[in-house]
Order: C-alpha cells, then sequence, then structure tokens
C-alpha cells in the first residue's frame, strides 16, 4: 500500500484528499493524530473519531476569504506536531485548499515566500494548486509577515474593504457607510513626500501616502512590454487617493457617484464614483475617488524635510526582507 504523501522535511505534516481517511492502516502506521479538514461538504464524523479535528468550511473559489484562518490553522498544526503525532491536511482533492493551508503553515515556520512552499509541497503531491485567489492572499499574508492574528493588520482591514467596495459595485451600489475604510484614520505616523492642497485656501487635503498607483494604458510603441502601476504622471489629470475622513458625510451619503469639496472653502475640488473611474492616462481606477490637479496645488512636505535632517549621515534607508530559510526544510 503506498504511504501518505508527506511533505518533505522532518515534520510529520501530511497532505490528502478525502478518499485518504478511509486509508485507516495508513494513517496508523503514519501516527496521524490530529486532522484538518478545509472544506464545506457534509462529512462523515465516523471518520474522525479517532483523531483531534479541525474544520474550515470553506469552498474552493477565488473569492473565499481562506486567510482569516491561516492564524488558527497555523496553531493547530503546531499543536499536533508538538505533540509527536501526526497531522494530515486535506480537502476534496488534496489540490487547493489543503494546499493553500499547509503552504500558510511553511510560510510562518520557515520564512518563506509562497512559491518557496508550493514548489517544497509539490515535490510530495505535484498536483497541489491553490486557485488563484488562494495564491493572492498567501502574497498578502507574507506581506504581513505571517502574523498570529491577521485582525489586527491595516493591510488585511484594507483587503476586506477592498472586497467589499467589490461586492457592491458587482450589485451597483455604493457600500454601507459603515464599512467605508478612511485610511488616515488607520494609517498614522508614514512619512510624506509632498502634501495636496486646495489652491483656493491652501487647506491640506491629503498626503503622498494615501495616493493609489494605477496602470496607464499604454501606447502604441510601449505595447510589447507589460505596463507596470505608477504614481501620477504629468499625463494623469487627476491624483487618485483612499477615502480620506474630511470626505466621510458625502461618501456615507449612498450615492454611487459625486463631487468633492474642499472641506474648509467648500470648492468644487474632484470626484468619485464607486463603480470606478477612467484617468486621462487611459487607466482604470476602482473606487474612483479623485482630486482635480487644476484644483490643487502639490507642496513638499515638511514632515519628509524632517526625516531627512534627522537621518544620519550615509545612512540609506532599508526595507526588511523575508529571508529564505528553504535549508531548513
Amino acid at each position: 500500500m503506498a504511504l501518505l504523501d508527506r511533505v518533505p522535511g522532518d515534520l510529520k505534516l501530511y497532505i490528502g484528499g478525502l478518499f485518504t481517511l478511509r486509508r485507516r492502516d495508513a494513517l496508523q502506521q503514519a501516527n496521524i493524530t490530529h486532522v484538518l479538514s478545509v472544506l464545506r461538504l457534509p462529512l462523515d464524523r465516523q471518520l474522525f473519531s479517532p483523531f483531534k479535528h479541525m474544520v474550515v468550511e470553506v469552498d474552493d473559489v477565488e473569492d473565499e476569504n481562506l486567510l482569516e484562518h491561516f492564524p488558527a490553522t497555523n496553531r493547530f498544526i503546531q499543536e499536533g506536531l508538538d505533540g509527536g503525532g501526526g497531522v494530515l491536511v486535506h480537502c476534496a482533492m488534496g489540490k487547493s485548499r489543503s494546499a493553500a493551508c499547509v503552504i500558510a503553515y511553511l510560510m510562518q515556520k520557515h520564512n518563506i515566500t509562497p512559491s518557496e512552499a508550493l514548489a517544497h509541497i509539490r515535490q510530495a503531491r505535484s498536483i497541489c494548486e491553490p486557485n488563484d485567489g488562494f495564491m493572492a492572499q498567501l502574497e498578502l499574508y507574507g506581506r504581513m509577515n505571517a502574523p498570529q492574528s491577521v485582525e489586527d493588520s491595516p493591510a488585511y482591514q484594507r483587503w476586506v474593504y477592498l472586497r467589499e467596495v467589490e461586492l457592491s459595485r458587482a450589485c451597483g451600489q455604493a457600500p454601507e457607510a459603515e464599512k467605508i475604510r478612511f485610511e488616515d484614520e488607520h494609517v498614522a505616523g508614514q512619512s510624506a513626500d509632498f502634501e495636496l492642497r486646495c489652491r483656493k485656501c491652501r487647506r491640506t487635503l491629503a498626503t503622498s501616502q494615501y495616493l493609489i498607483s494605477h496602470v496607464p494604458t499604454p501606447t502604441i510603441n510601449d505595447r510589447t512590454e507589460a505596463p507596470t502601476p505608477a504614481a501620477p504622471s504629468s499625463s494623469c489629470a487627476h491624483y487618485f487617493l483612499d477615502p480620506l475622513s474630511w470626505m466621510r458625510p458625502e461618501l456615507e451619503q449612498g450615492k454611487l457617484d459625486g463631487r468633492l469639496e474642499c472641506p474648509k472653502c467648500h470648492t468644487n475640488v474632484g470626484k468619485y464614483a464607486w463603480q470606478g473611474m477612467q484617468c486621462s492616462c487611459g487607466g482604470w481606477v476602482v473606487p474612483g475617488i479623485s482630486l482635480s490637479k487644476g484644483r490643487i496645488d502639490e507642496v513638499k512636505s515638511r514632515t519628509s524635510d524632517v526625516a531627512e535632517i534627522r537621518r544620519p549621515p550615509g545612512a540609506i534607508a532599508t526595507l526588511p526582507s523575508r529571508g529564505s530559510a528553504k535549508e531548513n526544510l
């Protein structure tokens, strides 16, 4: 009888499909003590009577939120391994949902990327292939540094907000007021390169960290190269932004689109469209919340000047990188 598909390495971690549970001799030989089921199908509870069992009820569809379960599934897997037994993670086919959960665990355990973890799992089970939505969630999980809790992460909260916007957009509605995320109320303390001020009254309306990049439509001469997201260029007539708290009175009215007024002088400074807006460069931004360059002045931020002055001579700002620990697998 063939053995179970064991993730390569020292861990007693296995991956499979639903029918793996009927291979009782193989399960006993592997000393399986914990079983993680990642599927929504009705289950025969008798299959799990000898094991500690956890169920994550999700479908194998791209818009399913599997990300919110990664911290709990990681803890369950670690608990089983710490107890000295084997852990089986399964879904219906042992291809997408179960693979995503095992990848999330390996990312947290070994500080590796989703693609590295997937390549490692495929050494044991070549059919593993999380759907595109799950892979995107794993990428986000990696950018969040695989935290013990995702709910408190601004990146996760923003992701949930964008999901709500997309759902509302699909229904032809504006998002519910309580589900709109006003970014400046959640993310603070970041340095800004420049400020956007009302040209009439000089009131600061936004700073550069709240700008949203977009992909311009390529011209005939550069269609051979894939466009990349970019900050507003000279060809863009608008600055696209995250929702900011001064926009609250307008955005919470439940309208699909409308105008934005400066809260100080009430000059029309921009517009919004929850269903999306096309920039003058040809790129689309969803949702489209914008300030018109003709009504706004771009002014270098004083905070960025202070940051430059306080930086020690010769110091170079670097971002932490996720090191590869494949040798520990």
